[in-house]
C-alpha cells in the first residue's frame, strides 16, 4: 500500500435497455474492456448498469436480478484478471439465502470478486421492489488504494460518504442514474472527506425520466479531474461515453483527512436518534405558530460582512451599526420588515490569531460586560434578533462563543465553538453541546462557530433536532471548503459564481436554510461570501444568495419557511436516514477499523 504508483481511471456512461439483461451485459462489457484497453485501473459504470431502472414491482424484475457473486461478475472476471484491472458494476441483486432484491454494486478485481454495497438510502422508484442495504458502507482494501461504493440517492445524505472516509476509504465509487440533484453533492463530500470520487451517471431518458450525463472525477480536494456533456433531453441516446481521469495515490492523505482527527464522537450520539412522523407535534405547533403570527413567512435578515481592526471593538462596533443602519433604512416601507441580523465570528474583535496571550485574555468577556450589552442595546433599538460572537470568559476558561439576542434584549441562545482551529487552541476550550433553540418568531435555529461547520456531523444533529435555519457566524479565509465548480449547465441560473462547496452542503444535507456571515480582507485574506443557502438550487428554484468576495456589505436575504409539500423536505429526509447503519460516526476507534479477509479473494474489507 505504501508505494502505489498513479493510474488511470475511467467512468462509464452507459445506457443500459430495461427488461434486457443479456444485452445489457454484452454491450457494456464490450465498453468496460475498450477502457481496460486503454490503461484503466479502475472502471465504474452507473446505477442497475445491467438491467436499466424503472420496474414496479419484485415480479417485474425477478428475471433479471443476479446473485452477488454470480454469472455477472463472472463475465466481468474474465476482463479484470486479463487486464489487470478493478471494475465497479451497478446491478439488481438477489440474495441467495432469502430471497431478497437490492439495488447494488459490486468490486471485482484481478484476483476475481472482491465485494459488494447494497444501497441504504433509497429513492421512491425502488422502494416497490428493493429492500434497504443492511452491510454499511464497507471498504475494501485493493493494490491500488481502499475502495468503497455508494449508490445514487445516498449522496443526500452526509452519513454515506462520511463513513466510508471513517472506515478508511481512500476512492468513493459512485454508481448513479441522477437527473442533477444528487451528483451536484460529489464536489462537496470529495473536499470535506479528502477522498476521490468517482461519479457514472447515464445520458439517456427512461420511462420519462431524463438522466443528464455529467459523470465527473473529483479530487480529495474538491477539484475537478474530468467531466463529461450535459446532456439535455432534445440530446438524449443511447451511446456510451468513457471518462478518464489519472490518480495521484499521495494524494490520499490530504487535510480533510486529518482533520477526522478533530472529530469529537463522543459530541455525536444524536446522529443515532430517529424521528418518527409521530415526533412532529411540537414542530408543527411551532411552525403553526409562526404562521399565525405572519412572522417569517414575510421577514428579512441582514447579513453583515466588513473588514475587522483586529483587537479594536470601538472601530468594529461602529461598522456593525453602519452596516445595520443600512440594512434598517432599506427595509423601511418595505412589507418585509428587518428581523435578524447576524454579524462575522468574533465581531467587535476580529480574529486574534496576531495577539499575544495576555491581550486575548484581557478581550474576553462574561454575559453581563460590554460586548453583550452593547449588541442587547442594538437588537431593542431595532426590534430586531442580533446574532455576534466573542470571546466568552467563564471562571477561567475562554470560548469562543455566539449569542443570539431578542428585540428585548434578552439572551435567548449562545453556542461554544466545538471544534477549535490550531490558532485558536492556543486560548479556548472547546464547547461541550450542539446548540438548537427555538426563537420565537424566526423558528428553530441551530447556532454553531465556523470552523464547526467543516465537521458536518455538527449539522447533520441540528437536522435530527429540525432545526429549520443553521447560523454561522464565520471568519472563513480558505482553510476548508472549495468555490462549486458543478457542470456549467447544473450550475446556470441556480448557484452564485462563488457559491461556497461546504456551507452550500449543510443546507441541503440538513434541509435548514443556513445563514452565513463572514469577514472579508485584513492580512489573513478572509473570503467574504456571506450567503443565505437554500434547500433545493437544482429543482426548486431556491436559488442561494452569496455576497461579493471582497467589499464590505451588508447582504439582505429573505426569512421564509420550509415548504414542506415539496419532493424533499426535512420530514423526509428525517424518516429516510437508516441509523443502524450509522455506528462509525460516534465510534472512537474509527483509526483502527476491524479487517475482514474475503471469504473469495485473498483481498481485505473494512467493514
Amino acid at each position: 500500500m505504501e508505494n502505489i504508483q498513479p493510474f488511470k481511471a475511467a467512468v462509464i456512461e452507459f445506457n443500459p435497455c430495461l427488461n434486457n439483461l443479456e444485452d445489457n451485459i454484452k454491450n457494456l462489457l464490450e465498453v468496460v474492456i475498450k477502457a481496460a484497453e486503454n490503461g484503466a485501473k479502475l472502471i465504474v459504470t452507473p446505477e442497475m448498469s445491467t438491467t436499466g431502472y424503472h420496474y414496479e414491482n419484485r415480479r417485474a424484475i425477478s428475471p433479471f436480478v443476479d446473485s452477488i457473486p454470480g454469472k455477472t461478475t463472472a463475465v466481468f472476471e474474465e476482463v479484470t484478471k486479463r487486464y489487470h484491472t478493478h471494475i465497479v458494476i451497478g446491478m439488481a441483486e438477489v440474495d441467495e439465502d432469502d430471497g431478497l432484491f437490492y439495488n447494488s454494486a459490486t468490486l471485482i478485481g484481478p484476483a476475481g470478486y472482491i465485494g459488494k454495497y447494497r444501497k441504504i438510502h433509497q429513492w421512491a422508484t425502488e422502494d416497490s421492489w428493493s429492500s434497504w442495504g443492511e452491510m454499511g458502507v464497507p471498504v475494501f482494501e485493493t493494490e491500488i488504494g481502499k475502495i468503497s461504493m455508494i449508490i445514487c440517492f445516498d449522496a443526500n445524505f452526509f452519513e454515506s460518504a462520511r463513513i466510508a472516509t471513517l472506515n478508511g476509504a481512500d476512492i468513493l465509487c459512485y454508481p448513479t442514474n441522477s437527473t442533477g440533484g444528487a451528483l451536484s453533492m460529489l464536489q462537496s463530500w470529495a473536499e470535506m472527506n479528502g477522498i476521490y470520487i468517482l461519479g457514472a451517471n447515464r445520458s439517456n431518458t427512461e420511462k420519462g425520466y431524463h438522466m443528464i450525463g455529467a459523470s465527473t472525477i473529483w479530487s480529495p480536494l474538491g477539484e475537478k479531474l474530468a467531466e463529461t456533456s450535459y446532456v439535455n433531453e432534445e440530446q438524449a441516446n443511447d451511446k456510451s461515453t468513457i471518462l478518464y481521469a489519472d490518480i495521484d495515490p499521495t494524494g490520499y492523505n490530504n487535510p480533510a483527512k486529518s482533520r477526522l482527527n478533530e472529530r469529537k464522537p463522543e459530541l455525536y450520539s444524536e446522529l443515532m436518534l430517529f424521528s418518527g412522523p409521530w415526533n412532529d407535534s411540537k414542530h408543527d405547533k411551532e411552525s403553526d405558530l409562526l404562521d399565525r403570527k405572519g412572522s417569517s413567512l414575510k421577514k428579512i435578515a441582514a447579513l453583515l460582512q466588513y473588514t475587522p481592526e483586529i483587537g479594536n471593538k470601538g472601530a468594529n462596533l461602529k461598522k456593525i451599526k453602519k452596516l445595520l443602519a443600512e440594512a434598517v433604512s432599506s427595509s423601511q416601507g418595505e412589507k418585509s420588515p428587518l428581523s435578524l441580523a447576524v454579524c462575522p465570528e468574533l465581531s467587535l474583535i476580529g480574529t486574534v490569531h496576531s495577539l499575544d496571550m495576555l491581550t486575548i485574555r484581557q478581550l474576553g468577556e462574561t454575559d453581563q460586560d460590554e460586548t453583550v450589552n452593547e449588541m442587547k442595546r442594538l437588537a431593542v433599538m431595532h426590534q430586531i434578533h442580533l446574532v455576534f460572537g466573542m470571546i466568552e470568559s467563564d471562571q477561567d476558561l475562554f470560548y469562543n462563543t455566539v449569542y443570539a439576542i431578542a428585540p428585548n434584549g434578552e439572551i435567548v441562545a449562545k453556542a461554544r465553538n466545538i471544534h477549535l482551529t490550531k490558532a485558536d487552541e492556543r486560548w479556548a476550550s472547546s464547547g461541550k453541546e450542539i446548540v438548537v433553540r427555538y426563537i420565537n418568531g424566526i423558528g428553530r435555529v441551530g447556532l454553531m462557530v465556523g470552523y464547526d461547520a467543516a465537521f458536518p456531523e455538527i449539522a447533520g444533529i441540528m437536522a435530527v433536532n429540525k432545526a429549520d435555519y443553521i447560523i454561522i457566524p464565520s471568519s472563513w479565509s480558505g482553510e476548508f471548503g472549495q468555490t462549486m465548480s458543478l457542470h456549467e449547465k447544473i450550475m446556470e441560473n441556480k448557484f452564485p459564481v462563488n457559491t461556497m462547496t461546504t456551507w452550500d452542503a449543510i443546507a441541503r444535507f440538513s434541509q435548514a436554510k443556513t445563514l452565513i456571515a463572514n469577514f472579508t480582507g485584513t492580512s489573513l485574506g478572509y473570503k467574504g461570501g456571506s450567503a443565505l443557502y437554500t434547500l433545493d438550487p437544482i429543482y426548486g428554484g431556491d436559488t442561494p444568495i452569496v455576497a461579493s468576495s471582497n467589499k464590505e456589505e451588508v447582504l439582505i436575504v429573505p426569512l421564509t419557511m420550509t415548504n414542506h409539500n415539496w419532493w424533499f423536505d426535512q420530514r423526509k429526509l428525517l424518516l429516510t436516514r437508516r441509523i443502524h447503519n450509522y455506528r462509525p460516526l460516534i465510534s472512537s476507534n474509527v483509526n483502527t477499523p476491524t479487517i475482514y479477509k474475503s471469504t473469495i479473494t485473498e483481498e481485505n474489507v473494512v467493514i
